[in-house]
């Protein structure tokens, strides 16, 4: 069969400010529906998977994944009328009723919300796809979907966070004999993921966008100066559920859409909101530090309650919740488990790929085995690299390599040399993460290369970190892990080891912490050749490994925009392939 999944809610932030106006822009981020995405399976295979924001160059945008789906079919060398099953990644189908409850709401369900709506935006924009039958999946399921049937166990627990699906926030379930059995739900009235977003809002960041900026500048902070204030806000229970009553607060529909009330709560009990542009001082930090030393004490607390339950010692997870890579180390380093699995596309995109794996999976068409490093984006042929760089021409001057060897030994030289390196090839990831084919790299030893890139190629905030890709044989010898961990989706901290934490300034946090990517000769090839050949200049199989792009773009996708990228940006050199890019000196 040929499945096709979707996420994304198309039309939903049309609707909130066609219906709410005169808003703060950032205040149209309150909304469901975000992070579009395609994933195309045949006859069980993952063939490919893609963000629409990738295509359409808009970051994080929810509108119908048009140019992910064409790419999609174009790479399994079909036609949208081959297609068997298009599976979307929500079904508010069962809570028709609920939305009857006044002409707005009912409009919006009938709008953007219904199995309906998906159907009329799917045939718009795919018309081939009308023989194609639709099925909508349950937000949660599919994200649980994409998680344990990529993690390699037939039995596990597992545990969906997020902003909200249809009306849960997290669910736990124990996947055995082929099924996933409910054992734990949590209302979005009392959601984690959406009093994170919150106090990131408050703090001045962007809702449903900045999380992890919070969880960057926590490890600044002094949580003890706020956690009371937390642990009275999240309240835990004995069945490993929480209750957050400052997140009931908001009667009107008006509140309800911006949690005014939650905010102005906020305003009260906590500190003043920090506008988006003012200093972030001492206070912001230790607000952010005790938010996250919160968001950790959930997890933990939910982790615990369902492993007794079941006695599981494996957990699979996913949701926009468990992206945080502070949150993921702690749960790794408690000890309640032998083996913890996040899905490296463990956002909503990543729930396009669990709705068409949920399908599949129905069809008995799945053979669950552990995901490999998400390499399920484009690829660009040597004749369109070469037409991008010939538009360019006066701009730039190349030198090609005849073999991947000679490019590993040329880039290894300039990062040992001290310069910063844009690297692309293959196919683009996945998910979030820049995994080593569409990255900018440099030498993790210098002490200056994290304000130099922060200031001159990323224009971000200085306080963020950078992570560090590391092969899977070495890693051991810089970072708190056992000899051969595997750590290949860069989505969980764990702690530099403290001899080495002077030799490594550019990718240890202020809290000793790394965002550690490790890097195996059998699921990422080229990079791990690349970095055996930094090793051997200088001792160590190491660079520093960020997303190729800049602040509020997303991660480039063709040779076009890798090339304006350098060119607009203070990278110093950019491999395309297996070509040397330089400025022209006039």
């Amino acid at each position: 069969m040929n499945i096709l999944g979707i996420s994304g809610l198309d039309g939903a932030e049309r609707f909130k400010r066609t219906h709410f106006p005169g808003l703060d822009d950032r205040e149209y981020r309150i909304c469901q529906g975000f992070d579009s995405a395609a994933a195309l399976i045949v006859d069980g295979e993952v063939v490919a998977a893609a963000a629409e924001e990738r295509f359409c160059r808009r970051k994080h945008t929810g509108e119908f994944p048009t140019g992910a789906v064409e790419y999609c079919l174009r790479e399994a060398g079909l036609s949208a009328d081959d297609l068997h099953v298009v599976a979307h990644g929500f079904d508010y189908e069962p809570y028709r009723f609920a939305y009857k409850a006044d002409p707005v709401s009912e409009a919006y369900f009938d709008d953007v919300l219904s199995p309906a709506a998906f159907r009329r935006t799917l045939h718009h924009n795919i018309p081939g796809a009308r023989t194609a039958a639709v099925r909508p999946v349950n937000h949660h399921l599919a994200h649980a979907a994409s998680t344990w049937l990529t993690s390699g166990w037939e039995e596990c627990l597992v545990i969906i966070a997020d902003g909200m699906g249809e009306t849960q926030s997290l669910s736990a379930y124990h996947a055995r004999d082929g099924k996933l059995d409910p054992l734990l739900r949590v209302s979005a009235l009392d959601s984690i993921g959406i009093f994170y977003s919150l106090i990131t809002l408050h703090l001045g960041f962007d809702f449903n966008s900045d999380e992890y900026k919070i969880m960057g500048l926590a490890p600044y902070g002094r949580p003890e100066r706020y956690r009371e204030f937390f642990e009275r806000e999240v309240l835990l229970r004995p069945d490993g559920s929480h209750h957050i009553p400052c997140l009931r607060l908001n009667r009107t529909p008006a509140e309800r859409q911006v949690y005014r009330a939650t905010r102005d709560y906020f305003e009260r009990e906590l500190l003043p909101a920090r506008p988006p542009d003012a200093e972030i001082r001492q206070e912001h930090s230790d607000v952010a530090a005790a938010l996250q030393e919160c968001l950790d004490r959930v997890i933990l607390h939910a982790a615990a309650a369902c492993a007794q339950r079941t006695g599981q010692r494996r957990v699979a997870m996913a949701g926009g919740v468990a992206l945080n890579c502070t949150a993921n180390g702690k749960l790794m380093r408690s000890g309640l488990f032998d083996e913890v699995y996040i899905q490296p596309a463990a956002g909503d995109d990543g729930s396009a790929l669990g709705a068409a794996l949920h399908e599949a999976h129905r069809a008995g068409e799945i053979r669950n085995r552990r995901s490999p490093v998400p390499f399920f984006g484009p690829a660009h042929s040597q004749e369109s690299v070469d037409a991008a760089m010939e538009a360019r021409r006066e701009f730039i001057r190349i030198r090609r390599f005849p073999a991947l060897q000679d490019t590993c030994a040329e880039a290894a030289r300039l990062i040992a040399a001290g310069a910063v390196v844009a690297w692309y090839r293959g196919r683009m990831e996945y998910g979030p993460r820049a995994l080593g084919h569409r990255s900018i790299l440099a030498d993790p030893s210098l002490p200056q290369m994290r304000d130099r890139i922060n200031a001159m190629v990323k224009m971000r905030e200085a306080f963020r970190p950078f992570a560090p890709a590391a092969t899977v044989e070495r890693a051991h010898e810089w970072f708190e892990i056992a000899p051969g961990s595997p750590f290949p989706y860069m989505i969980a901290t764990v702690d530099v080891r403290e001899p080495c934490r002077p030799d490594l300034p550019a990718v240890t946090h202020v809290n000793g912490s790394a965002r550690l990517q490790t890097v195996s000769a059998e699921d990422n090839p080229e990079f791990h050749q690349l970095l055996r050949a930094v090793g051997k200049l200088n001792g160590r199989e190491m660079v520093l490994n960020t997303s190729f792009n800049v602040k509020g773009q997303p991660i480039v996708n063709t040779p076009e925009e890798a090339l304006d990228t350098f060119l607009n940006t203070g990278i110093d050199f950019l491999l395309l392939e297996d070509v040397l890019v330089e400025r022209r000196g006039d």
